[in-house]
């Protein structure tokens, strides 16, 4: 999941922001503290969402709404990456990896009151394979092409080509979803969030609707900017999407399927700066937020709160858009970057205990994971040789960088930016400054190809090499710009390996072929930390941060 993201130069705006936003709306709102109050639960998110239509999103603050809402086939188990069922029992393949038959539950319903079935399984999975127009956008539908390829009609030659074949209602309780090759992806896949069934009555809504514009200036159709359109299967339903409050609402949904939420009503705050989180639990106008600062998990924990911290599971990277600036194809310019960006120090100054300097584009907890990759040390002198070597020495570059965010990878932006910043001017690489907002501008314009240095990371999808160097290096992909066969063949023997002990050798094989072309610079890998009032049962915490928050309850 980006995929994949504060300002430094807005510092005093954003503190009295966050001071409107964690202490204005508390006479508005029962948050809890005795009376009725205990039905409401309060989470304090680090960005806003981009949509309330997941299938429009990659990045992890609109999942961790839509999650609550909306479910996959498959889900994860509670706390861990091990898949289990979920609106499918159980699922299966032929033995070539093209077919896959899933067994799915009975007695579900949409949050409109229509009936889950085959049918409502095949009809999300037709309507996104011929999504047209600017649905074809990556920065738009960047997880089906990730996982599925491309589309019934191809619009852009760069598209990728279509791996989705067919989908077949067998019956009202069997679905078959066919695809042209095996692929490492599935059925991994088939858990994520962009991936989740809605209502097929929903869907007929969505269609009237396009997305339109390209590049980094997407306007997304008006049924994902409110509620009242969208619907799925999950124990909560979204009901309002205050936007000038920085608040999304959702009810219990009582003809949920399985076990009843417990809390009446979830509501999710964007506060965006680590202080202004911690600031808003301490005061008890929330109940509990995610990527709790380092510097403030022993604050917390001797004040009684409660500080679980997920496993590793993440990657930030420094990543070059090769078509943006080229001389960024330049091998020696990119390797110069490299050397130049002292890893150990942001490692140890903005990370959490447990955080470790990354040397390829997945952590050491995954299979496939390469001691023999090349690597890059931090020599300031170096870089400079490099340069010299490429006649760059009096290079410059624009840097981006998000603000009003923090990442589970990336705990402080601007921090870390101004870090990189600091070691490229003094390998002697001028940098220019861009910040955005991380939603919508700055998770557009990194995946559109408009920024030529930028921060991003991931954590992970689901627990699977190619889900982390097949997300950016399966082919080629507008976020890096670049065209290199021996990546992407290297990437696709791996792709397509029924074989899971022969995969993970490939997946080896792959991150020393990525290391050595160096498609940007992986920087580190994180533990992140959630918080949760004393007064909370917290919901089991997930590596892949996909708490669910229908375990929640108050005492």
């Amino acid at each position: 999941m980006q995929i994949r993201r504060s300002g430094a130069a807005k510092a005093l705006m954003a503190a009295l922001a966050v001071g409107l936003i964690a202490t204005g709306c508390s006479s508005e709102r029962d948050t809890g503290k005795g009376g009725e109050g205990g039905d409401t639960f309060i989470f304090g998110g680090a960005g806003d969402p981009t949509s309330l239509d997941p299938a429009l999103a990659s990045d992890g603050e609109t999942f961790r709404v839509t999650r609550q809402a909306f479910e996959a086939l498959i889900e994860h188990e509670p706390g861990g990456t091990e898949l289990v069922g979920g609106l499918a029992e159980s699922w299966d393949s032929n033995e070539a990896g093209t077919e896959w038959t899933f067994n799915l539950r009975k007695g579900v319903k949409f949050h409109d009151g229509e009936t889950f079935d085959a049918e409502a399984v095949c009809a999300n999975y037709d309507y996104w394979f011929n999504w047209t127009g600017a649905y074809q956008s990556s920065a738009v539908s960047y997880y089906w092409q990730t996982i599925m390829g491309g589309f019934a009609k191809n619009e852009d030659k760069e598209t990728p080509k279509a791996n989705y074949k067919s989908c077949t209602a067998k019956d009202e309780s069997t679905a078959v979803i066919e695809v042209n090759e095996p692929s490492a992806n599935l059925p991994g896949g088939f858990s994520l969030q962009a991936l989740a069934i809605h209502s097929p009555k929903a869907i007929e809504a969505y269609k009237k609707e396009k997305a339109s514009g390209e590049g980094d200036a997407i306007s997304y159709p008006k049924y994902s900017q409110e509620a009242g359109t969208v619907a799925g299967t999950g124990p909560f339903k979204i009901t309002k999407w205050n936007k000038g409050n920085k608040e999304v609402t959702l009810e219990r949904f009582d003809d949920y399927w399985g076990e009843k939420a417990g809390v009446k009503t979830l509501v999710f705050r964007t506060i965006d700066t680590e202080e202004g989180r911690r600031q808003a639990l301490q005061a008890g106008d929330i109940h509990g937020y995610d990527l709790v600062a380092p510097s403030d998990v022993k604050t917390l924990e001797n004040e009684g709160f409660q500080v679980p911290t997920r496993d590793v599971f993440n990657i930030f990277y420094l990543g070059f858009n090769q078509e943006k600036s080229k001389v960024l194809q330049k091998k020696e310019v990119r390797e110069a970057i490299a050397h130049a960006i002292d890893r150990d120090h942001i490692v140890k100054t903005q990370l959490p205990e447990g955080g470790v300097k990354a040397t390829q584009f997945m952590p050491d907890t995954v299979a496939g994971y390469s001691d023999k990759v090349k690597t890059y040390d931090f020599d300031p002198a170096k870089s400079k040789d490099l340069l010299a070597d490429a006649g760059e020495e009096k290079l410059t570059l624009d840097f981006c960088y998000p603000t009003e965010v923090t990442r589970p990878y990336m705990p402080a932006p601007a921090d870390m930016f101004e870090l990189m910043k600091a070691d490229l001017e003094k390998a002697g690489i001028k940098v220019k400054p861009r910040a955005m907002k991380w939603n919508p501008d700055y998770v557009d314009s990194t995946q559109s190809g408009s920024c030529s240095l930028y921060l991003m990371g991931w954590t992970g999808d689901f627990n699977d090499g190619y889900n982390f160097i097949g997300t950016w290096f399966g082919g080629y992909d507008t976020q890096w710009g670049f065209k290199n066969d021996k990546v992407f063949d290297a990437m696709k023997a791996a792709e397509t390996e029924p074989d899971v002990k022969k995969r993970t050798a490939l997946y080896e094989k792959a991150n020393e072929v990525i290391m050595d072309f160096l498609p940007g610079v992986p920087v580190s890998s994180s533990p992140p930390a959630i918080a949760f009032a004393k007064d909370v049962n917290p919901p089991k915490v997930s590596p892949l941060t996909q708490e669910n928050f229908a375990e929640v309850s108050l005492k």
